[in-house]
């Protein structure tokens, strides 16, 4: 059955700060707009995660290479270097630039460090709003991050809660029959591209709200566990 989403922008909330009430923001924010219904997805960025959580550490404004420390101390393992660029794996395990380190959307003299747990993060969200309100929403944190081989950024889940990270067709049958052997969707970094459409990347809109989703595609789930490729399964590492 083919189904239609609804992707919308959810404006209103205010400048996060370490220790902020994010989930009653975010509650705050959706009343004020769109309004929340049990199966709705909400994609947050991880800047305000990381803002609410206090993973900011001050550097020097001045110094362009100042976070530089920072990338070394956040990775496991750096993977490749070309001039100022660092392409290194997190504890996360993920594998992106600068191992998340981030200097925008915060101030000069501030860098944001990735959530140390992004699918707790979502957890907590989702476990707060379903507390407060009785609405069992899922929660994707949302990352940007660049792709091998492609031009251009997109938003990646980099955590969850309260929905499979993956749908997984193997075993089913494509449009004409033919069984499918190796594919598997990764419906919450879809689900992520698609919200940052309308969050944008300077309209201060941290937090976009999915209504519509398939209900199987609703569950419990890791990204980390289930998202990140194991090494061995690696051909580029």
């Amino acid at each position: 059955m083919l189904r239609a989403l609804q992707i919308m922008p959810v404006p209103g909330l205010p400048e996060i700060r370490p220790g902020d009430d994010l989930a009653g923001s975010i509650i705050e924010a959706c009343s004020d707009s769109t309004g929340l219904a049990d199966g709705d997805v909400l994609v947050v960025s991880q800047k305000v995660v990381s803002k609410a959580e206090g993973r900011l550490v001050e550097i020097d404004p001045e110094d362009p290479q100042a976070h530089k420390p920072l990338v070394v101390s956040e990775s496991v393992r750096i993977l490749r270097r070309r001039g100022d660029l660092i392409i290194s794996e997190t504890r996360h395990g993920f594998v992106c630039a600068s191992a998340g380190v981030d200097r925008s959307n915060v101030e000069p003299n501030i860098a944001a460090l990735l959530p140390e747990d992004a699918d707790r993060s979502a957890r907590r969200l989702r476990d707060a709003i379903r507390g407060r309100l009785g609405v069992d929403v899922a929660v994707i944190v949302a990352d940007t991050f660049g792709r091998p081989w492609r031009r251009g950024l997109t938003d990646v889940a980099i955590g969850c809660a309260g929905i499979k990270p993956i749908l997984d067709l193997r075993g089913t049958d494509d449009a004409i029959g033919r069984e499918l052997q190796v594919t598997e969707v990764c419906i919450v970094d879809e689900l992520a591209g698609a919200a940052e459409l309308v969050r944008g990347k300077s309209t201060g809109i941290a937090v976009a709200m999915i209504r519509g989703v398939d209900p199987a595609w609703l569950g419990e789930g890791s990204v980390a566990e289930a998202i990140v490729r194991d090494p061995s399964e690696d051909l580029f590492r």
